[in-house]
């Protein structure tokens, strides 16, 4: 046996059936089918998920009566069953793919679903990473995992047309051709996946799903109808890349198994791959094929990307790849891809698929591709079977020359009759039917510019480059790791106010020189204690600039009142803004926030100071909605109360500090000035870092 569990593979369980399935509408309409049968729970995890992906099979059309855009079959699945909850998790995507996405998933499969439909952004992965995982769960019973989300331009079947009608974006625009591969499990195999994405939603939803229900014999089975199984009682291996991210460690299964299923290669290495950059991958299939005289390896892959940035880093990669394969075997080594053509026009498929099969005895289906990114920084799950006797082996290679039929126009039966006289890369070459082909990829020559390192450093790298380990390098490994992340947002807060002081000085917003002359106004009226309370409880309900109203009360009061004041009208109105999060409540806000609550539910009520200081600053969570979730969220006003005071004091000491001078800084500031205010930032960062520290060693043991 070829696994290993914690080492190649995560775990290896018995699933009763499992099928391949090849090509978006038979994974489409397997996904409906099984849907269709949910009763409890369903559980969806992606690199993305589009609302308006058209959810049908081979027809192109749904005939059961239910809506075929998913976001709308969804809402009828749950308008019928009122025990059915659905868990979405969708990665917090990058800028970079805002044009390729749902421009509004919150909008679309939050906020406009019923409260059984809950989506979570998964932004738990370090800076750089992804979670590429692509997964279904149905029911605790049935999933599926491969290469396809569900989300827009993925549908396609296998005969690839040239002109499909029904291949088109929901803005009615045509796609190019699109090859994807998926495995559906059931039994053990299963229920490990969905104990894997509930592990999933918990890291990044913070909140444990309810336990999964008990199969009886009653249930319904909610294996799609019209899948055949390609195996019957057999062995899944279970793979993951995870990248090391917080309590989270880092787990290396995918790129492990690859290595082993490379060594037991012996006459034909059969690939199906987005993208190819992993120079380890490169050099171990280059030791084997210069130790297995005898070994082919046929590696199918896209023609070219389309974008700027993928050509100067993945298709440089693929050049070096390519390279490596070649000086070691010569001849013996192929990358093609797959073309249509009607004999006047014609068109390269695009290969999204995750297929490795090693001679007729490993199949591997996942989503993880053979660059750097699927071996150390993105998160991944492949599936594998290793065959254990000769029907399973016959199912291998069946699916295999499936595969190559795919692309080259011909059946399994054709494939194998074919390879009868000819090696598996002659009749990859030579085989071409129904305006199918395969054609040799030409990449030419790598560049070598200084910008191409670049890129393919940040867009492929083999291991990301967290918060931690940039701010323990650069202060020398002083700052303990889990305060790290922490110390360089309050860094970005840092420069934040120092930016913030010259767009003052050109940009009449939110001034403090304006709402410092109306304080100096009111300062010697013996109402001028509560006016400012006052102006602190309504800038806190409109999310005004904290910040902006301490440094107006230094500079109207001087120090020492000014403290006073400020901190009374902070305290104040942190105290009415969680009262009004607990008079919402937290359902009203999780619908508005998502699970994403949870999170910072968690920062508010474990990090403490750092959270108060730190967060309100921050675009993703101002002082204000802090305090808006921190009511709702449940947690203690004697907690919040203390939390505040201890997290305000280092601020407002250093900006009261500064007094009468901090308008005139922010105002109209001079290089001296900036000197100061910078110290000032500097003091601010120190001052909340050693509260946190002694917080967090002597709170944390009283609690």
């Amino acid at each position: 046996m070829m696994f290993h569990p914690g080492e190649n593979v995560w775990r290896i369980e018995r699933a009763a059936r499992a099928t391949v399935l090849i090509d978006g509408a038979a994974y489409f309409g397997a996904v409906r089918q099984a849907l269709l049968k949910a009763r409890h729970t369903v559980l969806i995890a992606g690199w993305d998920i589009h609302s308006r992906t058209r959810l049908v099979g081979e027809s192109g059309t749904a005939d059961d009566g239910y809506p075929e855009i998913f976001v709308d079959f969804l809402t009828a699945l749950c308008a019928e069953r009122p025990r059915l909850e659905i868990r979405l998790l969708l990665w917090d995507f990058s800028l970079l793919y805002a044009t390729e996405r749902d421009a509004f998933p919150t909008y679309t499969l939050r906020w406009n679903t019923p409260p059984r439909i809950r989506l979570c952004m998964d932004d738990a992965v370090p800076i750089g990473s992804s979670q590429h995982q692509k997964l279904v769960i149905v029911d605790d019973a049935v999933a599926f995992s491969g290469g396809l989300d569900i989300t827009i331009r993925r549908w396609d079947t296998s005969a690839h047309r040239l002109h499909d009608p029904q291949r088109v974006d929901p803005a009615g625009k045509p796609y190019a051709p699109f090859h994807d591969v998926q495995m559906v499990v059931d039994g053990a195999a299963a229920r490990a996946l969905s104990h894997l994405l509930r592990e999933r939603w918990a890291c990044a939803a913070l909140e444990r799903l309810p336990a999964p229900v008990a199969q009886g014999d009653a249930q319904p089975d909610p294996w799609p109808d019209g899948v055949v199984p390609d195996f019957t009682d057999v062995d899944i291996g279970i793979s993951r890349t995870q990248p090391r991210y917080e309590e989270q460690v880092q787990i290396d299964e995918v790129e492990r198994l690859f290595l082993d299923m490379i060594d037991r290669a012996e006459r034909t290495i059969y690939i199906e791959n987005q993208y190819l950059t992993s120079v380890k991958i490169a050099e171990r299939l280059a030791q084997r094929l210069r130790d297995k005289p005898q070994l082919e390896a046929l590696i199918i892959t896209p023609k070219r990307p389309d974008s700027w940035l993928e050509v100067h880093s993945m298709v440089m990669g693929r050049i070096r790849f390519t390279q490596i394969l070649e000086q070691a075997a010569p001849g013996r080594v192929r990358l093609m891809y797959p073309e249509v053509s009607d004999g006047q026009q014609h068109a390269a498929t695009m290969i999204h698929a995750k297929v490795m099969v090693i001679d007729d005895c490993v199949l591997r289906i996942g989503s993880a591709n053979l660059n750097n990114r699927s071996m150390g920084t993105d998160t991944e799950c492949d599936l594998t079977v290793d065959a254990g006797n000769e029907a399973e082996r016959e199912r291998i290679v069946h699916v295999r020359n499936t595969l190559l039929g795919d692309h080259c126009g011909a059946t399994a039966d054709e494939v194998a009759a074919e390879l009868v006289d000819r090696p598996l890369l002659q009749v990859a070459m030579q085989l071409s039917r129904n305006g199918h082909r395969l054609c040799p990829v030409e990449d030419g020559a790598p560049d070598n510019f200084e910008i191409t390192r670049y890129i393919n450093g940040v867009a492929d790298p083999e291991r990301p480059i967290g918060a931690e380990e940039f701010v323990s390098n650069m202060l020398g490994g002083y700052i303990p790791s889990r305060h790290a992340a922490t110390v360089l947002r309050l860094v970005a807060v840092g420069a934040l106010v120092l930016m913030l002081a010259l767009v003052w000085h050109f940009v009449p917003l939110a001034q403090p020189g304006a709402v410092g002359e109306l304080f100096e106004a009111l300062a010697q009226s013996r109402w001028a204690p509560f006016a400012v309370v006052a102006a602190f409880v309504i800038g806190g309900l409109v999310c005004f600039p904290l910040t902006v109203l301490i440094a107006a009360t230094a500079a109207a009061f001087g120090p020492w009142f000014g403290f006073a004041y400020a901190s009374v009208g902070a305290l104040t109105s942190a105290v009415v803004v969680y009262g009004v999060g607990a008079a919402i409540g937290k359902r009203t806000l999780r619908d508005i926030l998502g699970p994403r609550l949870n999170r910072v539910r968690q920062r508010v009520a474990k990090r403490g100071v750092l959270a108060i200081v730190a967060v309100r600053l921050l675009p993703i969570a101002p002082y204000s909605i802090v305090n808006l979730v921190a009511g709702a969220s449940g947690i203690s006003l004697i907690d919040f109360v203390a939390g505040t005071l201890i997290g305000l004091a280092p601020g407002m000491l250093v900006i009261s500090a500064l007094g009468h001078q901090l308008a005139r800084i922010l105002i109209a500031p001079t290089a001296t000035d900036l000197a100061l205010l910078a110290a000032a930032v500097i003091g601010w960062i120190g001052l909340s870092v050693g509260a946190q520290m002694v917080m967090s060693k002597y709170w944390g043991r009283k609690r």
